[in-house]
């Protein structure tokens, strides 16, 4: 895909600043006191301002759970969370979510399902702008008055990715954003991702069960895996990716990595 920005490019909010995540032995479990189940445990982790972390993890292991704490919709059992050295009580709004499925207003057209994501405080004339700058950033200028069911489902994603990003978040968390989206559509939001992140560095969180996705995006993957006694989801890795995006999509020097992290999931990654 193309970049929908180029150096010359020029959008207001220059003063957007990355916060910091800290993870300090949280724990999390679910359900009724004679069932209830540990999904997480002891998880301690720092998370760098402006860095993209992938979180990789067997189904059920709490990737989700881990972003929904981060964004204050789930509050843990033990341990907390810390942005910008602030714990996190209650819904926060200095983190904003993407998730798998778009979750559009259908009666609404794009550019007013973005301006949903404005923060309440936003006049109506920086409030325009503003919608009007991200739809230009994901490449949806001519697409504003459409409605979601005229649009495809890269379209609606990159719809849901711009309301995430109206309120100029310090911290971006994906729930596996790109999984229901079809291989090309998908590489090209991967691409729109990184350009993004290149003239908005915000901190980003990205859930996935996409090894090659991970080593893609990601400066660090996390690995969630079983605690020593398999009651609740630990961090079992944490590995920095070599070199520096743009990476290739085949690079050689990623195969280590990726067989390592293939293995640690329990697939043969030969």
């Amino acid at each position: 895909m193309t970049a929908l920005l180029t150096p010359g490019s020029t959008h207001p909010h220059h003063d957007h600043r990355a916060f910091g995540i800290r993870f300090s032995r949280l724990g999390q479990s679910f359900g009724a006191a004679e069932k209830r189940r540990a999904v997480l445990r002891d998880v301690s982790l720092e998370v760098r301002p402006g860095e993209i972390l992938a979180i990789l993890g067997a189904s059920g292991c709490g990737k989700s759970t881990l972003l929904r704490t981060a964004a204050g919709l789930d509050t843990p059992d033990t341990g907390e969370v810390l942005i910008d050295g602030d714990p996190v009580r209650g819904i926060d709004e200095r983190c904003a979510v993407a998730f798998q499925e778009p979750r559009l207003l259908p009666w609404h057209t794009l550019r007013a399902n973005v301006a949903m994501g404005l923060p309440r405080s936003s006049s109506a004339s920086a409030g325009k702008a503003r919608v009007l700058e991200l739809l230009e950033l994901v490449g949806l200028t001519a697409f504003a008055k459409h409605r979601p069911r005229e649009v495809s489902g890269g379209m609606a994603q990159r719809t849901s990715l711009a309301r995430a990003l109206a309120r100029n978040p310090g911290v971006l968390l994906l729930d596996e954003p790109f999984g229901a989206l079809d291989a090309l559509t998908r590489i090209r939001m991967q691409d729109l991702l990184l350009d993004v992140h290149r003239v908005k560095p915000t901190t980003v969180l990205l859930v996935t069960h996409d090894v090659d996705e991970a080593l893609l995006l990601a400066d660090r993957v996390l690995v969630l895996g079983p605690g020593e006694d398999e009651h609740g989801s630990t961090v079992a890795e944490l590995l920095p990716v070599p070199g520096t995006r743009p990476r290739g999509r085949t690079s050689a020097d990623l195969a280590a990595l990726r067989s390592s992290l293939l293995s640690m999931l329990g697939v043969d990654g030969h």
